[in-house]
Formats: C-alpha cells, structure tokens, sequence
C-alpha cells in the first residue's frame, strides 16, 4: 500500500492488539511496528523482521483473496478481508510478512482510542519500534493526552538519548539485555549490544527504564553471566527513593521459532529459579520468571 499525502510520520503497522496483559503493567493495547535491525535466533516472531520485497508468493497463497499485486511488485493487504490464518507467513521465504498497513499516528490512534475506557496503557513493540521514533513521539501524544500510561518495547540497540522529545511521552522502555558478553550477544542477534547497556544506563539514570528482560536459552549463552552482570550493572538505580527496575527472566520456547533454530531445550524451573536468586543476590528487588 502507497501512502502519498497523509500527514505526520508513517509507520508499519503489524498489528494491534487490543487488550493485553503481556504487555507492561495492567490491561494495555499493544501496537507492533513492521521492521527489525537484529536477527535473533530464538526469534518468537520472525515474520515482523523484514520488509516485503514483492515477491507475491503470499497472494496466491491467500484462502480469502486479502492478498494482490500492484504494478512495481507491490503486495497490496485487504485487512478487511484478512481472518488471519497465517497462509502468507508460512508461505514467505524473506522473514516478512504482507500483513502491514502503512499508517500515521492519528490512525493508529484511532485503533487504540475504541479501547481508552478499558484499558491502562498503550506499549508499542516490534520488529523494532525505534526505528520509527518520530511517529512513537505523534502516536504518545495522543496517547497522553487521553491520560494513558505509555511503553516502548525494545531491543536498545538505538540511542534513546537522541530523541528527547520522545522520552517527554515515554513513561517507561522495556529493554531487552539479550546476552552481556559482547561475543554472546553476536552469537545471539548478529549485531553489537554497546549501545544496548549504555540505553541501560541512560535510561535508568533519566527514570524511564521500567525493565529489562532476558530469555533464558541454555548452550545459547552464557546465561548466568549475562543475569549477574546485567543486574549489577543496574542494581545501583534500584531502591532508595528510586522506583524498582524489574527484570524479567523469560523461559525460552520455540512457540514461532523458525524450524532450523529449533534444537535448544528449554531451561528447567530450577535454572530459572537459580538465575532468578542470582539477579537478586547482585540487589534487583523486582525479579519475575515467565
């Protein structure tokens, strides 16, 4: 879909959903961007990493014709049509999926709005969200001034420090430390996690770092080191008038993983429970296990 005069910045929609209890503190609507700078293996939703490229394999795949091609190689999604049965992304070669709807902030609001009397909050994830900071900053601004509580879900690998404006709106960041060994961290997402512990620190630092989180993929990593370092490095933005940073420890499975990243076993209960003693013998008070 070609968007050509719509006002303020655009964004790729994945998908809304409504109500949410995942998602940040109490019921949210949960709002994921299209798009990701990162390639992790345990990927629990693989289909938001890419764009489309126009390959139209979807279409003819599609049960309910939701799916069809403009001139240019250009997917076009019919979401009134869409039921969702994921015929397109079992089909998609490339990590994408043809179920995005390039909309404004205001749009998008008014797909949150339908909600605002049941709902808390409103958490925008990915893919990556970040790579789409001016339309979070439009999208919060709607948002606060319908008095809702606001969260970004991200991967850190963008300097939240650029975007002050953003973080004006931005109640909290849940922050992925996906691995704190920088060779693990590779291992892990292909890229670099240095400006994912300095968004960390920043954010703890500003009173925006509502969490962090780690999934806990045993032989992946080394998952104790990356639990002890990473509640050490934040512990000291912990207690004594400052508000608990949560961590959550988050068990791996392979619910969406893609088949060939598939041969890791879960961790037990007792390495969860054992990592979760270690996060809070390093001084972080709010540790959950999921």
């Amino acid at each position: 879909m070609v968007r050509k005069t719509d006002p303020g910045s655009i964004a790729p929609v994945n998908r809304v959903i409504p109500f949410s209890a995942v998602d940040g503190p109490g019921s949210r609507t949960a709002v994921f961007l299209q798009g990701c700078n990162t390639d992790c293996k345990y990927c629990h939703n693989p289909e938001t990493r890419n764009m489309c490229l126009g390959c139209g394999d979807c279409v003819a795949a599609c049960p309910q014709g939701a799916l069809s091609m403009e001139p240019g190689r250009q997917v076009v999604y019919d979401w009134e049509k869409c039921v969702f049965c994921d015929a397109c992304i079992q089909t998609c070669r490339h990590g994408s999926s043809p179920r995005i709807r390039l909309l404004n902030a205001q749009e998008t609001y008014s797909l949150i709005k339908r909600q605002v009397p049941f709902i808390r909050g409103v958490t925008v994830s990915g893919g990556e969200c970040m790579l789409y900071p001016e339309f979070l900053r439009e999208l919060f601004v709607f948002c606060k001034a319908s008095g809702l509580h606001t969260l970004i879900d991200s991967n850190g690998t963008i300097p939240f420090g650029a975007f002050p404006g953003l973080l004006e709106v931005t109640d909290g960041v849940m922050l992925d430390i996906k691995a704190y060994d920088p060779g693990d961290y590779r291992m892990v997402t292909g890229g670099d996690n240095r400006a994912v512990l300095e968004n960390a620190v920043f954010l703890a630092e500003s009173g925006k770092l509502y969490e962090i989180r780690t999934v806990v993929v045993p032989g992946l990593f080394h998952v104790f080191d990356t639990v002890k370092k990473s509640a050490a490095l934040l512990a000291p933005y912990c207690g004594s008038g400052r508000p608990d940073i949560r961590y959550k420890l988050i068990t791996y499975r392979e619910n969406g993983v893609r088949a060939c990243y598939r041969n890791w076993q879960p961790p037990s209960r007792d390495l969860m429970e054992q990592l979760a003693r270690t996060a809070r013998e390093e001084g972080m008070n709010d540790v959950i296990i999921v």
